[in-house]
């Protein structure tokens, strides 16, 4: 196997096409398959297009014969947020295909999804209700839009995300995930969780300690630092530059989502990038896991 676009799109599909081989669909047979659907959003998001219309221009010119039927741009876009929940099994079953997934350490974080800047486009928005104004400690600035908060290993595989109001503390969207999936926990026994100085709570620390997780964060300055402390500074790096590969090669930024199905299935189809090319490196074993370098072009 090779580090090449066409090799993973491939693979990807043939992945795919063996899990939901059997699985019966109501109605009339789509001309595009889940399995193509599926493979055509990851080549989308690959390859940076975060137009749909432009997306489905390019493929009959530049990559003719790769799938033998294209919807319109209408179609494409329903079939793609009715698959949400397709997706998000396809980026469990490529994760729970490496070895990675068994990692018993996890970094935690929440970055800004902007989704909107003038105040026309915020009172007029279908988000409205959902997407509010945060402050993005990073960048000093304000924002309007939602937060992804991501659960990730040290190598950048995403294990579990959310959308959430950028107004709702990161310390309950953490216990949120934990509870929706109780078993992640579960099944990692000695799990150590690392998080920024925003997951300091006395009730999380309590709720993952009942639940055999560590969790280590830098502490303020007023308190005594934990053992081990001063490594956190290049371990915490390793969550930025995961948002860093989201936002610098796969767009997050520039999702384009105007309803709450919009951006989650865009945010969703990038992750899923994410997920594919990882797996796709430790199966070719490549030196780097989380580079894309090979797939953007």
């Amino acid at each position: 196997m090779t580090t090449d676009l066409n090799t993973l799109l491939t693979a990807l599909y043939v992945k795919i096409d063996d899990h939901l081989t059997g699985q019966r669909r109501r109605g009339r047979p789509p001309r595009l398959t889940d399995a193509e659907l599926v493979t055509l959003a990851v080549a989308q998001a690959l390859l940076g297009f975060t137009s749909e219309a432009r997306w489905l221009r390019f493929l009959p010119a530049r990559m003719p014969g790769a799938f033998q039927y294209l919807p319109g741009q209408s179609g494409y876009n329903r079939r793609l947020r009715a698959a949400l929940p397709l997706i998000k099994h396809v980026m469990r079953w490529l994760a729970a295909d490496t070895d990675l997934w068994t990692d018993t350490t996890w970094i935690v974080d929440s970055t800004p999804v902007e989704c909107g800047r003038s105040r026309p486009t915020v009172k007029r928005s279908q988000l409205a209700g959902w997407a509010k104004y945060g402050y993005c400690r990073s960048h000093s600035r304000w924002f309007w839009g939602l937060r992804l908060h991501l659960v990730c290993t040290p190598a950048g595989l995403p294990i579990a995300w959310a959308l959430a109001d950028p107004k709702i503390d990161e310390r309950q969207v953490l216990m949120a995930i934990c509870d929706h999936e109780p078993r992640l926990l579960t099944e990692r026994p000695g799990l150590l969780i690392i998080a920024d100085k925003g997951y300091v709570s006395r009730e999380l620390d309590h709720y993952l300690t009942e639940r055999g997780v560590r969790l280590i964060r830098p502490s303020y300055r007023n308190r005594k630092p934990h053992p081990g402390e001063p490594l956190l500074k290049s371990i915490r790096q390793l969550i930025e530059s995961v948002n860093d590969t989201l936002k610098g090669q796969l767009d997050l930024e520039r999702h384009g989502g105007r309803t709450i199905e919009g951006v989650g299935i865009r945010i969703a189809q990038r992750l899923l990038a994410l997920t594919a090319a990882i797996w796709h490196n430790r199966a070719t074993g490549q030196p780097t896991t989380r580079s894309l370098t090979a797939y953007d072009h």
